[in-house]
């Protein structure tokens, strides 16, 4: 028996550890930007982590990467056959760094895709910038179900740069944000499509935002919030109503970065000279509702579209409108704990992992930055080769998995070694 315990025990670690190095969605397994793996490097050399290969054929876009299995997926606008562009679905497999196969979602967009594919249960689903959200076989890339935000659920886009969220999928649901009058928010059956449920606003949101949704237990009600045109909306899970708006965060051009959540409060940022603000759920006539506890305006504190992350009892991000100056937010009381001058140029996309923060500018700079209230310090800072074709911002989200640092600029992929000794 106590041999069996041991083994049942192994067999537990095991399994953790291959989830902690899968990374299925957008900004991680929890959508936080939060990496759990630990014995990373502390400190990056003078020419920064050994850079183990570069791959091709992303395609043109802005989307980041999943990773799930030792297949790698992504999106891209690729060059057809007969010399037209669509938007692809694409799969690479991480040992031959080779693309296995390609599926498409849709049409081409001006600078490429933005959604990041999501995996689950051996399926991928993904929306394109026209807003065809597909899903496909993860061993194939075969189609198994497609939906149109527009002609199935009357959806929008609150500005011309089209959609670019990352589908969520909770349980047996796919949540995502068509911006529909009568269908903001929906929640799908993730194996077939069917709709389970559509959440009509409270007042008009203004189309969709450009964010992803994030998941909510506030005042022990569980809730899928992002941002639209016209502010955060708070949809209740089991049956999609909804709980609350706060439209005082929402500005008419793009409002970008998903929300924070941390147990019964949300933080929500955007830039176009908005701010930010820290909002407190309580339970309220049968339902929920939010309530402003501080507002930080644009010159103490805006996230662009590079994201935010909690660590501890604190907030780490980039802040400015095409800005990302490295900074330290205590959350309960919005006081800028520390804000230094970017060590990088642009907006800067945030991920945590192992004490420290990687901030991956849309100047190509990539830094490490310990992630501690005592005070800012640079760990080290690189930039990666410079590849013909490879123009445009470095916005891709940067991704870590199994002790491996993922960048992803335009057709190319960068894969460097940032696991300690």
């Amino acid at each position: 028996m106590v041999r069996g315990f041991w083994l049942a025990c192994a067999v537990a670690v095991a399994q953790l550890g291959a989830m902690a190095a899968d990374w299925p969605h957008f900004r991680g397994p929890k959508c936080d930007g939060i990496c759990t793996e630990t014995g990373l490097l502390k400190e990056w050399p003078a020419e920064g982590p050994k850079l183990l290969w570069t791959a091709t054929g992303a395609g043109k876009g802005y989307s980041s990467m999943s990773i799930v299995g030792g297949k790698l997926y992504t999106m891209g606008d690729l060059r057809g056959e007969t010399g037209g562009d669509a938007q692809h679905i694409i799969a690479f497999d991480l040992e031959t760094q080779k693309v296995l196969w390609t599926a498409k979602v849709g049409g081409p967009h001006g600078d490429g895709s933005r959604c990041t594919p999501t995996v689950d249960g051996g399926l991928v689903y993904a929306v394109g910038t026209d807003g065809n959200l597909v899903c496909v076989q993860a061993a194939d890339g075969k189609e198994v179900w497609r939906k149109s935000f527009g002609s199935d659920f009357g959806g929008r886009m609150m500005s011309g740069w089209k959609y670019s969220e990352s589908p969520l999928i909770d349980g047996d649901k796919l949540v995502c944000t068509p911006g529909g009058d009568k269908a903001a928010i929906v929640a799908l059956n993730k194996k077939t499509g069917e709709t389970i449920w559509k959440c009509e606003p409270l007042k008009p949101v203004g189309g969709a935002g450009y964010a992803s949704i994030v998941v909510s237990e506030g005042a022990g009600v569980r809730q899928y919030i992002t941002l639209f045109g016209r502010g955060a909306l708070s949809a209740k899970a089991d049956d999609g109503k909804c709980l609350w708006q706060y439209p005082r965060i929402g500005n008419g051009t793009a409002n970008i970065p998903s929300p924070v959540v941390d147990g019964d409060h949300v933080f929500v940022s955007t830039a176009y000279g908005t701010g930010a603000a820290l909002l407190k759920l309580s339970a309220a006539d049968g339902g929920v509702k939010a309530e402003q506890v501080y507002f930080l305006d644009a010159k103490t504190f805006q996230n662009h579209h590079g994201g935010m992350v909690k660590v501890g009892d604190h907030i780490y991000a980039g802040s400015g409108h095409n800005a990302g100056a490295p900074t330290c937010i205590e959350m309960k009381t919005g006081k800028v704990v520390w804000q230094e001058s970017q060590p990088g140029g642009g907006s800067g996309a945030a991920l945590f992992a192992d004490g420290n923060l990687i901030i991956r500018y849309q100047g190509k700079e990539v830094c490490l930055i310990g992630a501690s209230p005592d005070g800012y310090k640079l760990k080290g800072k690189f930039t990666p080769p410079n590849k013909p074709g490879m123009g445009g911002p470095a916005w891709p989200h940067p991704v870590i998995a199994d002790g491996k640092l993922y960048l992803r600029h335009s057709n190319y992929i960068f894969c460097y070694d940032v696991k300690g000794q």
